[in-house]
């Protein structure tokens, strides 16, 4: 049987996997994606093995896929932690990966993701689709959205004028 606390963190990280995805879909641009799709399994060509990845990201400029890895973790990401997403992208085929966590990479792992393919995206543990905060090296994006509600009325005005630009007739509804 499960505790409350371990189904309270694997919810908070489905969510913080689900909010990555969203970021990702709205900074698509910056990495050149066309679309993200969801957590899926890619089959590895030389392992002959399936990996579960979180997202994956497809290139708008020739279709290549880019592996997604979210880790809602306390520590930083190390370069063993690289290392594992980095050989993922080799067995894949993938042309590369970006990894979502709330803290920047260890130093071994900064040369492991620039060698991988990898770019990193630090979110923040609290974002949610309506707020998020979002790092990409030194540049901060930030999203919020706001509901508004909006009343809309219809209505129309016909004027009838004459040759010379005379108002003849003028109905309102």
């Amino acid at each position: 049987m499960r505790s409350k606390n371990r189904g309270k963190r694997g919810k908070e990280w489905a969510n913080y996997e689900e909010v990555a995805r969203y970021v990702l879909q709205q900074l698509g641009k910056r990495f050149g994606l066309a679309e993200v799709e969801g957590k899926q399994k890619v089959s590895g060509r030389q392992s002959g093995t399936e990996w579960e990845i979180d997202a994956k990201g497809v290139r708008e400029a020739d279709s290549s896929i880019i592996l997604v890895e979210c880790r809602r973790c306390k520590r930083r990401l190390n370069q063993e932690a690289l290392a594992a997403v980095a050989y993922q992208i080799i067995d894949s085929g993938a042309a590369g990966g970006i990894t979502v966590s709330p803290l920047p990479f260890q130093k071994g792992a900064v040369k492991v993701a620039k060698a991988g393919r990898i770019e990193h995206v630090q979110l923040r543990p609290e974002s949610t689709r309506e707020q998020w905060i979002a790092e990409i090296g030194k540049v901060t994006h930030i999203g919020i959205t706001e509901t508004v509600g909006v009343t809309m009325h219809d209505s129309f005005q016909i004027t009838v004028l004459d040759g010379e630009g005379n108002v003849v007739e003028r109905r309102a509804d």
